[in-house]
Formats: structure tokens, C-alpha cells, sequence
């Protein structure tokens, strides 16, 4: 048997308006939750008037620059009060002479400053390149053969090699008998060439050459052999 109700008391039909109503019932309770109070709110309007007066309150920070000191006063010159002295007419006084010509009778006398000095220039000793009188070794050529012999250092290098030779050898022998200015003429090696101007610059003192009876300074030349044995 099937049940039959009566549309009016049918509640499914109205069941999605209640449910909103009910929605809203709730948000409104929630409103006038959150906007109840007991405290009461005052809300003051600032005048534009009070704002002008502050402005104007407001005052621009200025800055004083420094004034420099004001300079010291001058020092004070003493006031020099001149004494005039009143003469009478009567009484003498001293005649002065002046002059205004130039005495012609005075000498004066000029005073010059002392030259100075003059400074000589040193003499240039000649060089003779040819003299009546040759320079001399001391003891001869045969002493100088022997210096030669008795002093030479034969260069390792020029022996291991088995350099030898004649080195041509000029220097000056000056008027007091001492030797330099040595320098090679013709050269055989640079180890033989060195040995040669070694020799000859250690040589003792020679007798000089002589021109017209008197010593005097010349160019010399003489060979240094150097012979392996």
C-alpha cells in the first residue's frame, strides 16, 4: 500500500532555503559579535589651524660664521717735541765756509784690485820618436836577453798548444829612466801578448836617450821571443 503524504507538509522541498537562512542567521550573529563593545570611541579632528601654528613653530637652524679678530691697534709713536732755541741778534756765531767747487788741488787715489795670478800651463814633455843617443837596458842587450829568460811565465794555454812566436812590443822610456805607455805591434797570441807587456812593464830603469847631450824621453821598440823547448 503505498503512503501518500500531503505536499504542504512535505519539508524536502524547503530543505536548501532553510539551510541558507540558516547561513545567514550565523554570519549575522558573527557580525554583531565582532563590531559589540563597551568602549567608546572618540575620534578628534585636527583643525588646520593647529597645523599652520606647528609650521610656523618650526624654526630653520641657521649657522653664525666666525668673525675674525679684529686686528691690534698700531703701537703708539712717541711724539718728538723739537726744542727751538731764540738767539738775539747780537749774539756771534761761528761762520761755516761752504764750497760748492771741487778742489783741484786733491789727488785721489785709486786703488785697483791685484790681478790674478796666472796660472801657467804645464809643460808638455816631448817625445822623441829618433834620438842621436838610444836608451840602454841596464848591463846592455845581453842583460835584457836574460831578464827575458829568467822571468817569463809561459802561458799554459799558448804551450799546450804549441803556440810560439816573436811579439813586437813599443813603449816609452822617459828621461828619468822609468817605462810605460807598453803596447803590442805585432801580435802572435792574446795569452803571449799579455805575457809580453807583463815583462816589460816590470822592467827596472833604463838609461835614457839623449839629444844634444841632455836626457830625454823616446818611444823604444823591442821583440819578445817566446820559443818552446
Amino acid at each position: 500500500m503505498d503512503i501518500k503524504k500531503s505536499p504542504k507538509a512535505d519539508l524536502e522541498s524547503n530543505r536548501l532555503t532553510y539551510v541558507l537562512l540558516g547561513f545567514v542567521f550565523v554570519l549575522a550573529v558573527l557580525y554583531v559579535g565582532f563590531e559589540w563593545t563597551d568602549k567608546e570611541i572618540t575620534v578628534y579632528e585636527v583643525e588646520e589651524s593647529l597645523v599652520n601654528e606647528a609650521e610656523e613653530e618650526m624654526t630653520e637652524i641657521t649657522f653664525q660664521e666666525e668673525t675674525p679678530p679684529p686686528p691690534p691697534p698700531p703701537a703708539e709713536v712717541p711724539q718728538v717735541i723739537e726744542e727751538i732755541t731764540i738767539v738775539d741778534d747780537n749774539t756771534e756765531v761761528a761762520e761755516v765756509d761752504f764750497s760748492s767747487e771741487d778742489d783741484e788741488t786733491k789727488v785721489q787715489e785709486v786703488i785697483l784690485p791685484p790681478a790674478p795670478p796666472v796660472e801657467e800651463e804645464p809643460e808638455v814633455e816631448e817625445i822623441f820618436l829618433i834620438v842621436e843617443k838610444q836608451p840602454e837596458f841596464p848591463g846592455g842587450h845581453a842583460a835584457l836577453m836574460k831578464y827575458f829568460n829568467d822571468n817569463v811565465r809561459y802561458p799554459v794555454i799558448a804551450a799546450e798548444n804549441g803556440i810560439q812566436g816573436r811579439v813586437v812590443c813599443q813603449f816609452t822610456v822617459w828621461k828619468d829612466g822609468s817605462v810605460s805607455d807598453v803596447k803590442v805591434l805585432r801580435s802572435v797570441d792574446p795569452a803571449l801578448d799579455r805575457e809580453a807587456i807583463r815583462l816589460i812593464s816590470n822592467m827596472p830603469k833604463w838609461k835614457p836617450g839623449e839629444q844634444r847631450g841632455k836626457a830625454v824621453s823616446c818611444k823604444f821598440t823591442v821583440p819578445v821571443v817566446f820559443r818552446l823547448q
